[in-house]
Parts: C-alpha cells; structure tokens; sequence
C-alpha cells in the first residue's frame, strides 16, 4: 500500500507534487506547517506534519491526527513541502 497516507486510504502523491525541503532540516527539530510533509524512509508513505484526519505510516514510523504527528523515528524522516497538482 505504498503512499497511503491515511485511515480512509488517500494517497496525496494523486492530489499533490512533493519537493524535498532544502537544506534537510535537523531530525532533532522538524518543522510543521500546512504546506510540509513528512515521507518516512522505511516504508516511502508520505504524511502531513498537521494531520486532522488519522494517519499512519505503514511501518508505525509515523502517527497523528488532531493537528500533530508523532515520530517515533525523525532520523528516518524526509521533510518534503506539497503543492496541489
């Protein structure tokens, strides 16, 4: 189920064109932001930094809803900023 981003099964690599953010932020600090996104390495599902509907990663990686995203590993996390296609 690569790039399924959340529990009702959107894949926002359809809706929107993602860019890497450069320079790569500091894991240690990930910016948030209703334009950034976080792709997590492990299984390339990719996952709004300000989700408000539940979302997953497939591997667990990353977790949120309610506005914030939990990152269980932000080393394994590409900060990528999305624009409508």
């Amino acid at each position: 189920m690569e790039g399924v981003t959340n529990m009702m099964g959107v894949d926002l690599r359809k809706i929107y064109r993602f860019s890497p953010v450069e320079p790569a932020p500091d894991p240690a600090a990930l910016p948030i932001g209703g334009d950034l996104y976080y792709e997590c390495l492990e299984c390339t599902v990719v996952v709004s930094s300000v989700p408000f509907i539940a979302c997953a990663c497939t591997c667990g990686n990353l977790t949120g809803s309610g506005g914030k995203t939990t990152v269980t590993r932000p080393e394994r996390v590409r900060v990528m900023r999305g624009k409508l296609k």
